[in-house]
């Protein structure tokens, strides 16, 4: 009997130096290659937010990428936000301008 995977859902802002470094890009390779769905989009205040679902394992690894960030990038906070999301999230994840 296969065991079924637990679906978990990451809705978080990220602050520090994080626009104009590729972190868009680099947030929607690596949900990509996890086979998340979502998006992610710059904010006016210089943050980026992002919203995915999928794997409750390959959500906890995209959190750990989301701390490192692309090279250029300095991740000073990962706030959780707690506004539900609009469901089922779109695939394949994407860029929202």
């Amino acid at each position: 009997m296969a065991r079924e995977q637990a679906v978990a859902e990451l809705h978080v802002r990220i602050y520090g130096t994080v626009q104009s470094v590729g972190f868009r890009w680099f947030v929607r390779e690596r949900a990509r290659r996890l086979g998340l769905s979502g998006w992610v989009r710059n904010m006016i205040d210089g943050s980026v937010e992002v919203a995915a679902a999928g794997d409750e394992q390959q959500v906890e690894l995209l959190r750990s990428e989301l701390q490192r960030g692309p090279s250029g990038a300095l991740v000073k906070q990962i706030e959780d936000l707690e506004s539900p999301l609009e469901a089922p999230l779109e695939t394949p994840f994407g860029i929202i301008r």
